[in-house]
């Protein structure tokens, strides 16, 4: 003889088809990993600039964390580079996706393609000179610059790092600081009439 069954799991009624577990809405409306959940991700693409392992000494032993430097753009003119820190690699890229979006900078593309003129920056140790250049010559940088300026859409500029600093955070971050200072096209033809 079979042993009653006393699960109350058992005894709910059958789903009907396309229903969708309890608690869920319905298919495909807002869901994570649902149909509108890919917008910002075709949107920026984004790569990874710095992948570090850092450790905080703690009472029996040591706590290691991932601190990740991602940089996004849309290729049109719009970039950021953000920071984020997290007990695993995903984490922490997911974090600095979210930064780089705060921090996001509008540059004004001459013909969609080049900056408008040559500017120096600097952001901790690192320094970095962008000068623009005609069509065809291609993108002359290394680095976390060749990254930053490639997420902005620049496809033709000459960068250097000034600087002797091999640290990519700090390039990034000078890189995004000289970005800021381009002037648009209007402020450029009225300082050039005076």
């Amino acid at each position: 003889m079979p042993l009653p069954n006393n699960n109350p799991m058992n005894n709910r009624p059958p789903r009907r088809p396309g229903q969708g577990r309890p608690g869920q809405g319905r298919p495909g409306q807002g869901r994570p990993g649902g149909p509108g959940m890919d917008r910002d991700r075709d949107e920026f693409k984004d790569r990874v600039l710095d992948m570090r392992r850092v450790t905080r000494v703690v009472a029996g032993g040591k706590r290691f964390r991932f601190r990740a430097t991602v940089a996004i753009g849309d290729m049109k003119g719009k970039v950021g580079v953000g920071i984020g820190k997290g007990a695993d690699v995903q984490q922490a890229i997911a974090k600095a996706k979210a930064d780089a979006k705060k921090s996001m900078v509008v540059v004004e593309l001459k013909d969609g393609r080049t900056i408008y003129h040559e500017v120096m920056a600097k952001y901790s140790a690192a320094r970095v000179l962008l000068k623009p250049a005609k069509e065809g010559h291609g993108l002359k940088a290394g680095g976390a610059v060749r990254v930053v300026l490639n997420l902005a859409g620049v496809k033709d500029a000459t960068a250097k790092c000034v600087s002797r600093t091999p640290n990519k955070l700090t390039n990034a971050l000078a890189t995004m600081e000289a970005l800021r200072q381009i002037r648009s096209k209007k402020l450029v033809k009225t300082e050039a009439d005076n």
